[in-house]
């Protein structure tokens, strides 16, 4: 043994979790699923863990044990998850060129843009002014053939 006494720190798991069954958890995520992919429900800047626990008839662990669980990740990084997803989608789109990124942000569910810049960055590595231009260019050349 050497000067420190160091062991290793055992990972517990929360007791919520042991109580979670597969099929719970199955059930529970094709609910939370349908919240966000057909009542797109992360375009409520205000939407949050409590609203979507008390729409299934749940509680806030449940939902963000089955997100860590299915997702791998907390339920704030998943709705910016699909946030950033529908903000690429527009983004690409010659369509929806004259959208202002203010714009973009609103209507994907972010609360300001600071918050979607930095969500956006952190996502893909560029900007949404920078993204946009990359892929508007490319997405006229297409549409003009």
């Amino acid at each position: 043994m050497g000067k420190y006494n160091l062991t290793e720190k055992k990972e517990k798991t929360p007791l919520y979790r042991l109580l979670i069954n597969p099929a719970m958890v199955e059930s529970l995520y094709e609910k939370i699923m349908a919240k966000f992919i057909i009542e797109k429900k992360y375009r409520d800047p205000n939407y949050s863990a409590q609203m979507m626990a008390k729409e299934l008839d749940t509680n806030t662990r449940y939902i963000s044990a089955i997100v860590n669980l299915r997702y791998q990740d907390n339920y704030s990084q998943m709705v910016n998850e699909f946030r950033i997803k529908e903000a690429m989608y527009i983004l690409k789109d010659p369509h929806c060129e004259q959208m202002t990124m203010e714009d973009v942000a609103k209507t994907v569910g972010f609360a300001n843009r600071q918050s979607f810049y930095a969500a956006f960055y952190k996502r893909t590595g560029q900007s949404p002014r920078e993204f946009r231009d990359a892929n508007v260019a490319s997405a006229k050349k297409v549409l003009a053939k």
